[in-house]
């Protein structure tokens, strides 16, 4: 069995639940976030965050499936996957910071609070339980964003893309049977490979008892050896 350090360095997305770090607010500090809230809905495909474009707030993803990702002139590179409850746009937070370094775009329907940045910094100067969830939180999305570049760079076809089912079992849908969701040019794009790479590799893993799969919902099998080519391939 893989250890949780394994599970979060081969992973492509926070697996909690990020919203622990409201409760550690106080009801006037709660309060004011929620003044400083509004709810903003996005459909299939749309455009949640602009690369480059002016970062005016920082978000909770209350319904849906995101992709945070650096744009490339051809390309491009899936940072990660975020599913709720999630707080979305921490990294525009560094100090002098005015823009998102990243785009965000939906996978599905998806339903966010957006939240001024300067109300949430002000939090963070306020509360230290807070500001301490927040410096965990973006921690272990740098760890979850160098296994990517790890993946990428490192590993074989078979292995990048037992990463990505794994990750969509063990941290976004937490069910080894789970719907599908992601076309096969988004999984192209999660495993950095093309989408006929991926064809022939998703009947690979079929025709080796290791998922099932059709236009529904993707199935683990045998997770060990699943958990062994994401480990090795």
């Amino acid at each position: 069995m893989n250890s949780n350090q394994d599970i979060i360095r081969n992973s492509c997305a926070i697996g909690t639940n990020t919203l622990e770090c409201i409760e550690l607010l106080n009801d006037e500090q709660k309060a004011f976030l929620e003044s400083k809230t509004v709810q903003v809905f996005y459909q299939k495909g749309e455009v949640l965050t602009k690369q480059g474009a002016f970062a005016s707030h920082v978000m909770i993803l209350n319904q849906g499936l995101v992709k945070t990702y650096i744009e490339g002139k051809t390309d491009n590179l899936i940072l990660q996957i975020f599913s709720p409850v999630n707080i979305i746009g921490l990294s525009t937070l560094f100090e002098g910071n005015a823009v998102f370094h990243h785009s965000t775009q939906a996978y599905i329907d998806t339903q966010v609070s957006l939240i001024e940045i300067s109300a949430f910094k002000q939090l963070i100067n306020q509360n230290s339980g807070f500001a301490t969830k927040i410096i965990s939180l973006l921690a272990e999305q740098s760890i979850i964003t160098n296994g990517r570049f790890y993946c990428l760079t490192k590993k074989q076809t078979y292995g990048r893309l037992a990463d990505v089912i794994l990750c969509l079992a063990n941290r976004i849908y937490k069910l080894q049977k789970f719907p599908l969701q992601l076309s096969r040019k988004e999984f192209a794009e999660l495993s950095g490979m093309s989408i006929e790479s991926i064809a022939r590799i998703l009947t690979k893993f079929k025709n080796d008892g290791l998922l099932e799969i059709n236009s529904e919902f993707v199935e683990i099998l045998d997770l060990e050896k699943l958990s062994k080519i994401s480990m090795h391939g």
